[in-house]
């Protein structure tokens, strides 16, 4: 009977973060316009440029329209918009009282994170799963073992960030802080990803930093994101850059620790 009545509570916290997100209209044309405006304008825009030949030689290998390429990247831009910016929730619960209600409920703390994170992370996997949409505008054809397979990948990596913006959520005590803040680290993430530009698989390390500044291949090869668009890429058009397992170890290892540090915050508070 405990147990349920837990279960409820853990529902009702989920159900009022997905609740109060489908209610903000701004969030919701953020989600839709966001991935049109990478798609449509960078990835049309810089198409012809990603394949073609100098005096005879392919100037990339990989065998991926610029299109085909960006799209599991524009994906994991919606998640880390929408879960890092989720966290804002957590400071509007903090500053209006709401937060300090739930903590004294009979409601276990641990219980309480949770619930607000699947709300987050849900809504973060949503917003991924729109720009599936544009899958065929993307002359990507999905089956639905691949589906179901990058949906289960976007709803971790967004249970991991969304725990990443509750970090950040505790550090920051303003709304104005913590979106000047969130800005800071998602574009510095993402653009040093390899969401953008590839990393040519066929040249060695000694090549690579030929090829590229040393500063950016280091950057390119710590940064986790890196392997969670490598791993969306594996599943979604079949190309990785990257061992598959280094993909599933990041997506999984982030949300684990992410959630451990969130939960030591949360308990603080």
């Amino acid at each position: 009977m405990e147990a349920m009545m837990l279960l409820r509570g853990l529902y009702a916290i989920w159900l009022r973060e997905i609740t109060r997100a489908t209610r903000d209209r701004a969030q919701l044309i953020g989600g839709v316009s966001r991935p049109l405006i990478w798609l449509l304008i960078l990835g049309v825009g810089l198409n012809p440029y990603f394949r073609g030949e100098i005096y005879g030689e392919v100037r990339f290998v990989i065998p991926y329209t610029y299109l085909q390429f960006l799209f599991p990247a524009v994906i994991v831009l919606n998640i880390m918009y929408t879960s890092i910016q989720f966290a804002v929730s957590v400071i509007w619960d903090r500053e209006f009282g709401f937060l300090r209600e739930i903590l004294v409920s009979p409601m276990p703390r641990p219980l309480i994170l949770l619930g607000k994170v699947l709300g987050g992370s849900t809504i973060a996997t949503i917003h991924g799963g729109l720009v599936l949409i544009l899958a065929r505008f993307a002359d990507v054809t999905l089956s639905l073992q691949q589906m179901f397979t990058a949906l289960g990948l976007m709803f971790v990596l967004a249970f991991g960030l969304t725990s990443f913006g509750v970090i950040l959520a505790a550090r920051v005590r303003s709304f104005e802080g913590f979106g000047v803040f969130s800005n800071t680290i998602i574009l510095p993430l993402y653009f040093t990803s390899s969401s953008v530009f590839p990393l040519d698989p066929a040249l060695t390390r000694t090549q690579m930093v030929t090829a590229y500044p040393e500063w950016l291949v280091f950057l390119v090869q710590v940064n986790p994101i890196t392997y969670a668009v490598d791993a969306l890429r594996g599943v979604i058009i079949g190309f990785n850059q990257f061992p598959p397992t280094y993909g599933l170890a990041v997506i999984f290892g982030m949300a684990a620790v992410f959630f451990v540090v969130a939960l030591i915050d949360f308990s603080r508070s």
